[in-house]
C-alpha cells in the first residue's frame, strides 16, 4: 500500500493501524463474490450432495432454522488442496431464544487433489544413486505441475484468503472474490518396472465433477459413511429467509485507541443514604460501585468501541487469529478470556480444560476463523415485518456476537471430489437484558 500522500493534512499525525482482520460488508448488489452472502438461501459445493438433515434443525425445537451466513471459505495459503465453505444456522423462535443449540455452524470441504505421502529416506537415497549413473535416462517429473502460485500483493501477513489473482490492476479487488478454477493436471503415477500407459490430458470444458472422479479407498471411513443420513428438508419446512444480502470486505483499520480505561485518578466516595431498613452508607456505596463498574465493563466497551470505528461491518475474519468478546463473564467470555493475564491475546485453542474442545471427527485442534456481530441483525431484520414466524413466535435475533471454532486441520474425506460434512463449534454471546 502506498504511503498517505503528503497533502493528506493530519493523516499522518493519526495512528493508523492495520490489524490484519478482514472486515465484510452487506450489500445488496451483486459483487465478484457471488456465494458469500448474508441470509437467503444456502447453495451446497456439490448440489447432488447436501449436508445431513439433522444439521437444519435447531437443537432445543427440533425444526429447520433460518441461513444466517454462508462464506466461501477456500483458504489456498493453508488448505490448498482444499475447498470449502462455512455456514451458519439461527432459529429465532421465541421459545428456542438464548439456548444452546438455537445456533449452529456447518463446514463442507472437498479434496481437489490428492496428497503425495512423503518418499522415505531409503527411497530418496536410491533415487540420488540412480540419478548420478549417466546411463539413466532423466525423469520427467510431471508432477511438479501442480500446485497454485504463492499469493502476492496481500495487505497484511495473514493473506486475504478470497481474493483473485487481480494482476497490476490499482483497484482493490474484493476479498471474498471466488478463485478462479484450477486447470486439470495429469495425474501423478508411482514409478513402476513397467512402462506407465500414457493418460489423456482432460479438456477444458470438462467439468469440475468430472475430472474428480479419480478416488483412493480412505484409511479411517468419515463420519459420514456410519449410515444412511437423514434427507436435507425441502424448503417449504423452514421459516421464510431472510433477505439475500452479499458480503463485500476490506481490512480493518483503526485510527484511534479502542479500549478505553478508567481513569487512575477515579475514586468512589462513600455516599449518605436515608434508608427506613437502616442500612449503612457504606454499602449503598458499594452498590453504587458495583453499578458503576457494571456500566463500564471492559469488555463491552472494548467490543463497542473497537466496532464503532467501522460501524458498518457484519462480520470479522481472521483465521487463526483472535475473537473480539462481547464480555467476559457469560459461559464463552469465562472460557476464553483469562482473568490473571487480560491484556494477553484471545486465543480459543484448549488449554488445561478450559477452552473450547477439541474436533470431534479428527481430535485436532480448534481455531477461531470468524464472527458475527450486532449489525449483521439490524440489516437482515430491516423491514422484517412478515418474515418468519411472526413477532408472537419469532421476536428477533438477541445476540451480542457469534464466534465461529473450525478444525484447525481442515479434516474431510480423503477422496477426490467428496464432499465432507462436519459441524463446526460457535459461542454465542447473548445481547446483556436491561
Amino acid at each position: 500500500m502506498d504511503p498517505y500522500d503528503s497533502d493528506s493534512s493530519g493523516l499522518e499525525d493519526e495512528d493508523f493501524t492495520d490489524t490484519g482482520v478482514l472486515l465484510g460488508y452487506a450489500s445488496e448488489e451483486v459483487i465478484d463474490d457471488t456465494i458469500s452472502h448474508l441470509g437467503g438461501l444456502p447453495t451446497w459445493l456439490d448440489a447432488s450432495t447436501p449436508p445431513p438433515g439433522d444439521f437444519a434443525n435447531c437443537k432445543v425445537c427440533n425444526r429447520p432454522m433460518h441461513l444466517l451466513l454462508e462464506l466461501h471459505g477456500d483458504l489456498p495459503e493453508h488448505f490448498p488442496d482444499d475447498e470449502r465453505r462455512l455456514y451458519i444456522f439461527g432459529c429465532c423462535r421465541k421459545t428456542c431464544n438464548r439456548k444452546q443449540g438455537s445456533i449452529r455452524a456447518l463446514r463442507a470441504t472437498r479434496k481437489i487433489k490428492v496428497e503425495q505421502p512423503e518418499k522415505s529416506k531409503t527411497e530418496e537415497t536410491e533415487k540420488k544413486e540412480e540419478e548420478k549413473k549417466p546411463e539413466a535416462p532423466k525423469q520427467d517429473l510431471g508432477a511438479s505441475l501442480f500446485g497454485a502460485g504463492s499469493l502476492t500483493g496481500s495487505v497484511s501477513g495473514n493473506a486475504n484468503p478470497f481474493s483473485s489473482s487481480s494482476g497490476s490492476s490499482s483497484a482493490q479487488p474484493n476479498p471474498f472474490a471466488t478463485p478462479a478454477t484450477p486447470a486439470s493436471s495429469p495425474s501423478q503415477q508411482k514409478s513402476t518396472s513397467k512402462q506407465p500407459e500414457p493418460q489423456t490430458v482432460s479438456t477444458l470444458t470438462e467439468s469440475f465433477a468430472d475430472k474428480v472422479r479419480i478416488s483412493s479407498t480412505p484409511k479411517i471411513p468419515p463420519p459420514e459413511a456410519a449410515g444412511p443420513p437423514t434427507p436435507w428438508p425441502p424448503q417449504s419446512a423452514f421459516p421464510k429467509p431472510y433477505p439475500h444480502l452479499y458480503l463485500d470486505a476490506e481490512y480493518e483499520t483503526l485510527s484511534r485507541p479502542s479500549t478505553p480505561t478508567i481513569p487512575e485518578n477515579v475514586t468512589f466516595e462513600p455516599v449518605e443514604v436515608d434508608n427506613a431498613a437502616g442500612s449503612s452508607s457504606a454499602a449503598a456505596s458499594a452498590d453504587l460501585k458495583d453499578a458503576f463498574e457494571s456500566e463500564l465493563d471492559k469488555a463491552f466497551q472494548r467490543f463497542s468501541s473497537r466496532l464503532s470505528q467501522n460501524p458498518e461491518q457484519v462480520l470479522r475474519y481472521e483465521f487463526g487469529g483472535s475473537p473480539l468478546l462481547y464480555t467476559y463473564t457469560d459461559e464463552v467470555g469465562k472460557k476464553l478470556h483469562d482473568p490473571k493475564n487480560p491484556d494477553a491475546k484471545v486465543n480459543i485453542l484448549p488449554s488445561g480444560g478450559s477452552r473450547i474442545a477439541s474436533c470431534e471427527y479428527c481430535g485436532s485442534e480448534r481455531v477461531f476463523e470468524l464472527q458475527l456481530v450486532p449489525h449483521a441483525i439490524s440489516v437482515l431484520e430491516e423491514g422484517r415485518e412478515g418474515v418468519g414466524l411472526g413477532p408472537k413466535d419469532d421476536p428477533g435475533m438477541e445476540w451480542g456476537t457469534i464466534i465461529l471454532g473450525v478444525c484447525g486441520r481442515d479434516c474431510a474425506p480423503t477422496q477426490i471430489g467428496v464432499v465432507g460434512w462436519r459441524e463446526e463449534w460457535v459461542g454465542v454471546q447473548w445481547e446483556e437484558i436491561k
